[in-house]
């Protein structure tokens, strides 16, 4: 990019959402999904009805940094998964909800019975115009930063860069740590270990190479744990244990040798590791799984569009039994069930099962099922899921069940 000096100069929104997406690796230009801008337009032809409004919701409200779009949602509609139809209220001003900027203010206006909202800039405050003026500088960030986030990702940006469930074919046959220098037990940042991606025995598994196109950064896991349906007990995936990362100096190989007898033999040369981060100590059998490529996230609320019921499957953290409000979940439900990034699930409590004893005969009944709380999907695999609780009137535990949040 060329950099013009002078007095003022003007970028874009396009050209500096373009500098984002390649200088910031947290810049928020999402996309929008179809789904999502039907039914902005739906509503943007009508607005949404004032039941459906907060009873408190401001007339304005100027967005503030550590604002986040949930909470925004939650000022103005009941129900704050219905953020596209907020985002609706006036499509041809707000463009796209991913892109909501600290000094934008709303403005809710109603009549006959509906309600939009508009949107403008305060003066002297940054994005979302159609040009930003800025004067010359020695250094420059993507304006797509400074946009709010839907969640507060410090509750799961672990779970975006850490944690990782697989099946039980895929661990079982990644490539593992098989040996340290000088007969180390333990690694940590700095060392070298060797590593092998193919099991001779079983005739599985591919060597580790360096060839183009090959992964060269992995990240280390270890202790898979199964994760069971707390209805069928099916194994539905595996939760592997994150302990660090490491890069791939030496591609493994074969080398011819001979022994005493002067008899060619192939010997195994494992490939040369160095690793680059560990957050636990690092050992022989740790498994290697290539880095994912880094995804631009979008985590707008809604509800889905089809009926889906599950369970929780499991409450991250040791020793950890009952979920509150910023606790991470395992559900399972996944992609193959239609979950999505965003999609917002309601919390049931399951009834108590106890005995009527006004009742001579002492028959055993159930209470209903109580709602108790949401929960937001923000990390989905084929099964299975990541979920942050949002709300919870009581502890959120293995076994509860969630459906829409109708």
């Amino acid at each position: 990019m060329q950099t013009i000096f002078g007095r003022l100069s003007r970028i874009s929104i396009a050209a500096a959402a373009l500098l984002g997406a390649t200088a910031g690796l947290h810049a928020q230009n999402y996309p929008i999904t179809a789904s999502q801008r039907a039914t902005a337009t739906q509503v943007a032809e009508t607005g949404i009805a004032l039941g459906e409004l907060m009873p408190n919701a401001p007339d304005h409200y100027t967005v503030k940094r550590g604002d986040t779009l949930w909470a925004i949602s939650g000022l103005f509609l009941k129900s704050p998964w219905r953020w596209p139809e907020l985002w609706g209220m006036n499509l041809q001003e707000i463009r796209n909800p991913h892109r909501i900027y600290p000094g934008q203010q709303l403005t809710l206006e109603k009549a006959n019975g509906r309600a939009m909202l508009r949107s403008s800039q305060a003066a002297g405050d940054g994005p979302p115009t159609d040009t930003v003026r800025v004067s010359p500088r020695t250094r420059y960030e993507s304006l797509a930063d400074t946009a709010i986030p839907t969640l507060a990702f410090s509750a799961i940006e672990p779970f975006l860069t850490e944690a990782m469930i697989v099946d039980e074919a895929t661990f079982t046959t990644a490539p593992r740590i098989v040996a340290t220098q000088e007969g180390r037990v333990l690694l940590s940042r700095g060392d070298r270990a060797y590593a092998r991606g193919e099991y001779v025995g079983g005739g599985v598994g591919t060597p580790l190479s360096d060839a183009d196109g090959e992964p060269r950064d992995y990240r280390v896991f270890r202790d898979a744990t199964p994760l069971k349906d707390p209805t069928t007990r099916e194994i539905l995936g595996y939760e592997a244990q994150y302990v660090g990362k490491a890069e791939l100096v030496r591609p493994e190989s074969l080398a011819e040798t001979s022994d005493r007898d002067g008899k060619m033999q192939t010997e195994i040369v494992p490939a040369t590791i160095d690793i680059v981060l560990s957050k636990e100590e690092i050992r022989v059998g740790d498994r290697l799984v290539p880095e994912p490529p880094r995804e631009l996230l979008s985590y707008v609320p809604r509800a889905p569009t089809i009926p889906i019921t599950g369970q929780i499957v499991s409450v991250y953290g040791d020793a950890v039994a009952y979920a509150a409000e910023n606790h991470v979940v395992v559900i399972n439900r996944g992609a193959s069930d239609g979950l999505e990034r965003g999609h917002v699930m309601a919390l049931y409590k399951d009834g108590q099962r106890l005995r009527d004893k006004t009742d001579s005969a002492w028959p055993q009944i159930k209470l209903p099922n109580e709602r108790n709380g949401l929960m937001m999907v923000f990390r989905t695999f084929d099964h299975l899921s990541y979920a942050l609780v949002l709300q919870v009137t009581d502890g959120v535990k293995v076994g509860d069940r969630f459906a829409n949040p109708n």
